[in-house]
């Protein structure tokens, strides 16, 4: 019996982009090899994208991944449906209100983030200070409001709504 040799995979180091420092995404291979998924560039998008734009970069059915350009104090939103936020450059604070019913102005049969007329009515819920890899809940019927003092990016996962911006032509590898 012949001994096995296994092959010992060559070396592999994890790069992890920033909006000051990223490599557009192209599509590989997958091979097998998970460090060959593609998925698209967040960071290049933010990098276009005016503060807090929300940019679908990946969709499935009505639901979407959107990202946002975290610079300044973004407009408050709110959802009939939960969402989740996921900072992936910089810092960002995240403010919730519990709105009053009066001003939840989310229609439950319309999908995606809605604008908040002024300043949220209801219960101060308080707020998160979310670093790169922190995650957060946006509660359904819940203001929330974004808050960076440097730009970074965030990723939505959301529904598809009137404000989510489809730019596919711009953001999609074509040759």
């Amino acid at each position: 019996m012949q001994p096995t040799h296994h092959e010992t995979p060559p070396p592999y180091t994890t790069r992890f982009g920033s909006l000051a420092s990223f490599e557009k995404g192209g599509v590989q291979a997958i091979d097998d090899d998970v460090r060959h998924y593609a998925f698209s560039n967040c960071f290049d998008i933010a990098s276009r994208a005016r503060p807090y734009e929300k940019v679908v970069f990946g969709q499935n059915q009505i639901y979407v991944l959107e990202t946002l350009r975290a610079e300044g104090t973004s407009p408050w939103y709110t959802c009939a449906h939960d969402e989740f936020a996921l900072v992936m450059d910089g810092e960002v604070e995240v403010h919730l209100v519990k709105l009053d019913t009066a001003q939840c102005v989310a229609d439950p049969d319309q999908n995606g983030a809605v604008g908040v007329q002024g300043e949220p009515i209801g219960a101060r819920m308080g707020w998160m200070k979310l670093g790169r890899g922190h995650q957060a809940l946006l509660p359904k019927h819940t203001a929330y409001q974004f808050r960076a003092a440097r730009p970074g990016v965030l990723v939505l996962q959301t529904c598809k709504g009137a404000l989510s911006i489809e730019r596919w032509a711009e953001i999609c590898q074509t040759a």
